[in-house]
């Protein structure tokens, strides 16, 4: 799962990595949601990831906040 900002030019990348390297995943621009949806899921965001940068991807049970690529992979068990 990928949280993003649909304003955010990483959180745009970081869908494009996810999806140029074939992964599965699912991403929701929390900006979107209705405000309450938004304000709840961006406290749960923060309360796991302590953090309020996006994006925030969500991999097995690791939080990893920003564009990180590198990351992405090594917690996906890809060779970069």
């Amino acid at each position: 799962m990928v949280y993003t900002l649909s304003t955010c030019p990483w959180c745009r990348k970081a869908k494009q990595w996810f999806t140029a390297e074939d992964v599965d995943f699912e991403y929701v621009d929390v900006d979107l949601l209705p405000d309450d949806e938004s304000d709840q899921v961006a406290r749960e965001i923060y309360d796991y990831s302590g953090s309020r940068a996006y994006p925030v991807a969500r991999i097995g049970e690791s939080w990893v906040v920003g564009y990180r690529p590198e990351r992405y992979a090594e917690l996906l068990g890809r060779r970069r």
